[in-house]
């Protein structure tokens, strides 16, 4: 029987575990497909998966039952995310996967634990950057050109430097456990400001009133807040330096966990790519 993955959680946060080694339903819960949802024990940890038919497609609504179903499962216990559309073709190749890269999840749990992601978007105005460039992509050719090209990277620092000061302000209000950052250019000529934090679970509230009153006094900006969400960008950081150590403390190069057979992903990563430079 072929497994469509959500997640990995702790098995003792859900007591229906302890007295079972086989699959059980999860009570009203339904994932990709309108497919029931189970845990699946393996050793300390907990497989949210549900049964999965080769033959169906997905579609727009399949990623939004994926999320859905993780938030789910994150109200019980830390979660580490699976990528949209990972799938075990069997039962031996879940269990291979997560037997083999156990204590890697096992640290990453521990290490979120308590832990939950908020999401900032900024928009800041920066028409006047935007200008200047669309008007000179028309220049082709000559001193003009090089002098519109100087320009453009002049700009371009400007950017830089504009969103690294609004992005330390954030750190600085908020003070979060860990971020990821990235920075861009929208065709309506504002800069956007893609922030994720890392903070405790017990301290969302104060950092939704911290958010109330930054967003009433940064009138030059515009401010969107969504979460708290399972910390998807902070799994994908701790799944990347663990690879990276390993391949730091060997002579030749080591690659990321590999898939067990019959299986598409073997790693929980995170949904969205986080990006870190400004551009």
């Amino acid at each position: 029987m072929a497994w469509y993955a959500y997640c990995i959680g702790e098995k003792q946060a859900f007591p229906e575990l302890m007295r079972h080694r086989k699959p059980i339903p999860m009570e009203s819960v339904f994932g990709v497909s309108g497919n029931q949802v189970f845990l699946y024990p393996a050793s300390d940890l907990a497989v949210v998966v549900s049964q999965h038919n080769p033959e169906e497609a997905y579609n727009q609504k399949s990623g939004v039952d994926h999320a859905r179903v993780i938030a789910d499962c994150f109200r019980h216990s830390t979660v580490l995310p699976f990528r949209f559309g990972t799938v075990f073709h069997d039962d031996e190749a879940l269990r291979k996967s997560i037997r083999s890269n156990q204590r890697q999840f096992l640290g990453n749990i521990d290490k979120l634990r308590g832990k939950t992601e908020m999401h900032l978007k900024i928009f800041v105005d920066d028409c006047s950057c935007y200008e200047g460039e669309k008007e000179s992509s028309g220049e082709t050719s000559g001193r003009a050109y090089l002098s519109h090209l100087r320009e453009n990277a002049s700009r371009a620092r400007e950017r830089q430097t504009k969103g690294r000061a609004v992005s330390f302000q954030m750190h600085r209000l908020f003070q979060p456990l860990d971020e990821e950052v990235s920075c861009r250019l929208m065709e309506n000529g504002k800069l956007l400001l893609d922030i994720a934090h890392l903070i405790d679970r017990k301290c969302v509230e104060r950092y939704q009133n911290k958010f109330t009153t930054t967003s009433a006094v940064m009138r030059e900006c515009h401010m969107q807040l969504s979460g708290p969400w399972p910390p998807y960008h902070f799994v994908h950081r701790l799944t990347r330096s663990a690879h990276a150590q390993a391949q730091a403390a060997t002579p030749a190069p080591v690659p990321a966990p590999t898939p067990a057979p019959g299986a598409t992903e073997s790693s929980p990563v995170v949904l969205m790519e986080p990006a870190h430079a400004f551009v």
